[in-house]
């Protein structure tokens, strides 16, 4: 299965904590995981079951940002939507590209 997605928000703006102590998603993270859900619901996916693997290129809007703070993001946003939860994924590769004009991730998934 293969997916372009936005480029998503850094694991630094996904989580907050409240002030009660319980972290809590963000206003940014929401918005990115409903524009990824409806973004990939038009593709009709189906959940895989099994363990998977997974290549996720980013290509980033600035030369700035930390590669491993937006694979946490993605692999959030994507649960129940490609796979039922990310404890299925036994293997990742991540790389980062530049691309100010057109920042986005490319995610290819496939079943080990």
């Amino acid at each position: 299965m293969k997916l372009t997605l936005p480029y998503p928000p850094s694991a630094n703006r996904y989580w907050r904590k409240g002030r009660n102590g319980r972290i809590y998603v963000s206003p940014d993270a929401e918005a990115y995981k409903n524009e990824v859900f409806f973004l990939s619901v038009s593709k009709k996916l189906e959940l895989f079951e099994g363990l998977l693997s997974v290549k996720f290129d980013f290509y980033r809007p600035l030369k700035s940002g930390d590669l491993s703070n937006r694979i946490k993001v993605l692999e959030d946003a994507l649960q129940g939507i490609c796979y039922k939860d990310d404890k299925q994924i036994v293997e990742i590769h991540a790389r980062r590209f530049d691309d100010k004009s057109n920042p986005r991730v490319e995610v290819e998934i496939q079943e080990v």
